[in-house]
């Protein structure tokens, strides 16, 4: 009776570590393409980050709540990075309501009041929050 069950317990083991090598490098890659999307904002470089987006075959839409950069949504990062072409790209990808229940209008006119992102982020949102 030992064996077998030293037998499963070793099966067992090894599925684990197997796992975990699969899930590692999907992790890694997420890590680097939400890096990358930092690094773009952070440039301000909107078409690099589109052409990251496409080439990933990625909606922002469908990602954006899992990406910060420096502890910030993309959209709040562009604020605080004057990033205004990235910024108004990554505003007009998602949806209005995104917008309006995520906070950033009144983050950004209390943290970073002289950013034409807000004007951008008022519009998106409906003319208010």
């Amino acid at each position: 009776q030992g064996l077998p069950m030293k037998l499963i317990n070793a099966t067992l083991c090894l599925s684990l570590v197997a796992g975990l090598l699969v899930v590692a490098p999907a992790a890694q890659a997420q890590e680097q393409l939400a890096a990358s999307m930092c690094d773009y904002v952070k440039a301000d470089d909107k078409n690099r980050f589109r052409k990251l987006l496409s080439d990933n075959r990625l909606r922002l839409r469908n990602i954006y709540d899992g990406v910060l950069c420096d502890g910030l949504s993309l959209i709040r990062f562009a604020v605080k990075s004057n990033a205004a072409g990235a910024g108004e790209f990554i505003i007009k990808q998602l949806p209005a309501a995104q917008i309006t229940a995520s906070g950033d209008i009144a983050w950004a006119e209390s943290n970073h009041a002289g950013s034409g992102l807000i004007a951008v982020l008022k519009a998106r949102a409906g003319g208010g929050e």
